[in-house]
């Protein structure tokens, strides 16, 4: 029985997607609750899941094309049923090599050609064995036997032996979670996930985790993801050092749209760069920008993780990072100064209730702020698995519209990627957002009790606040901003 697959409705204010990436093509089996195809949204990008399981039938929107919500973009088949419909599936062709006067028959063109990832000869070799190996017993050691005795022993072997490039299921056949920017980093690299530890929510393999260890086996791994099968059990194949190599280089994470992109070419914005470029201009026109920048010793704060991020993470099963540390300074802050926790409507301001923390989350295709709702309420540990829950989730394209609006206040951190320090853009509606810049390690004049003065090496970073002066003064500004540095320096809560 057919299943229509529907652009979702992300959100009540939202009306239509537009299809960014299909995940999937025709002809290819999914499970149900596997991405199948990304949408863009005024909201939110995000992965939208099978609805069922079986075979992509048909995709009636293509990539590219905005629709309303509710439209029929696709349809799965019960598993099997559409196969015929899907584009042929690739076999070996032994009649062909034996005759090599006949042109061989045209084979599918592999997904993501061009596109950085594996070659159409590689690809199709892959699928024609998965293709045979559902068919019959034996695959393709079965096929036509008496033309394959025909053949030269070299051509035989040769014709046998498929190299494999399972990246995005385990030895067990399982779905490994990642991103759509893992798998491809993945392909490009010859990389078998199975082979990946993540340390994501759920075991999900990260960006970070597949940089690291790609790193790791720079010379290695490309050949050791690499595993060739024979249907005969002949010698292990060698490839060549053109065969591991990535079919085309890695893309830069500043990449504007795909990695066919290379300089030269006029690229279109992508939905989620035009929606920032408009709420940038907005937020400039809107608020009276003005920026202070604290210089604060977190010799301490370092001190305290280093030692106990080992058994913070046994204990707690989540990784100890800085991000907690400048939130709950930053909420402290808030709750003694709350007109910083404010926004304008007209000619009022409204005092919020509640601290909802905006974290913002550098993504690989642009940058979205997530929100911790009503952050007062947790406790540092809350704050840590809510901080690693969301950020996991937005790189994911697993946040609902719900999660990314209502903010109060926000933190950005420019000093992941090491600057000193930044100067945000406020995110509207906020009255203010906190710029931590990068933790670095400076010869400082310190004064002990006594009053002497001496040079020691502390851990200094520099935290920015940007503030709409419409609202908040200087004196006030800084005055939190005093409040954030004394917590920071003087940490005395509990870890957790």
């Amino acid at each position: 029985m057919p299943t229509d697959v529907i652009m979702p409705q992300m959100g009540e204010s939202i009306v239509e997607g537009t299809i960014t990436k299909w995940l999937k093509k025709p002809g290819d089996k999914v499970q149900r609750d596997e991405p199948l195809f990304e949408i863009s949204t005024d909201k939110v990008d995000a992965e939208i899941p099978a609805p069922s399981s079986g075979v992509l039938k048909e995709i009636k929107v293509q990539e590219g094309n905005t629709v309303q919500v509710n439209t029929v973009v696709g349809v799965i088949d019960a598993e099997g049923a559409g196969a015929a419909t899907g584009p042929a599936q690739a076999s070996p062709k032994p009649a062909a090599e034996a005759r090599p006067a006949a042109p061989p028959a045209p084979e599918p063109q592999a997904e993501g050609a061009g596109a950085g990832q594996q070659p159409p000869a590689t690809e199709a070799a892959v699928r024609g064995r998965k293709g045979d190996e559902s068919r019959g017993q034996g695959g393709a050691t079965t096929a036509q036997p008496a033309a394959r005795a025909q053949q030269p022993a070299a051509a035989a072997k040769a014709q046998e032996t498929v190299i494999e490039f399972p990246h995005d299921r385990d030895e067990e056949g399982e779905h490994i979670r990642s991103s759509p920017l893992v798998r491809r980093l993945a392909r490009d690299n010859n990389v078998n996930l199975a082979q990946v530890t993540g340390t994501g929510l759920g075991g999900r393999i990260t960006k970070q985790d597949i940089m690291d260890f790609i790193e790791k086996h720079a010379a290695g791994a490309p050949a050791a993801a690499v595993q060739p099968r024979t249907a005969a059990q002949a010698p292990a194949y060698q490839p060549s050092a053109a065969a591991t190599q990535p079919a085309y280089p890695p893309q830069s994470a500043a990449a504007p749209t795909s990695a066919a992109a290379i300089p030269g070419d006029l690229v279109a914005l992508s939905n989620m760069r035009k929606i920032i470029a408009q709420r940038m201009i907005e937020s400039r026109r809107t608020s009276a920008h003005v920026h202070n920048m604290f210089e604060v010793d977190v010799t301490r704060v370092v001190q305290l993780r280093n030692k106990l991020k080992t058994g913070f993470e046994q204990r707690t099963g989540a990784r100890l990072t800085f991000m907690p540390f400048f939130v709950r300074a930053a909420i402290i802050g808030l709750q003694q100064f709350p007109i910083l926790n404010a926004s304008m409507e007209g000619d009022n301001i409204r005092y919020h209730r509640n601290i909802n923390m905006g974290i913002a989350v550098a993504l690989d295709w642009g940058l979205i702020v997530p929100v911790i709702k009503s952050a007062e309420e947790k406790n540092f540990l809350g704050l840590q698995r809510a901080i690693t829950d969301v950020g996991e989730r937005a790189r994911g394209k697993r946040l609902s519209p719900d999660e990314i609006q209502g903010s109060t206040f926000t933190v950005t951190n420019p000093g992941t990627f090491g600057a000193g320090f930044g100067l945000p853009i406020i995110n509207q509606p906020n009255v203010a957002i906190l710029g931590v810049g990068g933790i670095t390690k400076m010869p400082v004049v310190v004064t002990d009790a006594h009053g002497n003065d001496s040079i020691a090496i502390r851990s200094m970073v520099h935290l920015t606040l940007g503030y709409d002066h419409r609202v908040i003064d200087g004196a006030v500004a800084d005055q939190f901003m005093a409040l954030v540095k004394k917590t920071l320096e003087n940490w005395n809560e509990d870890v957790g």
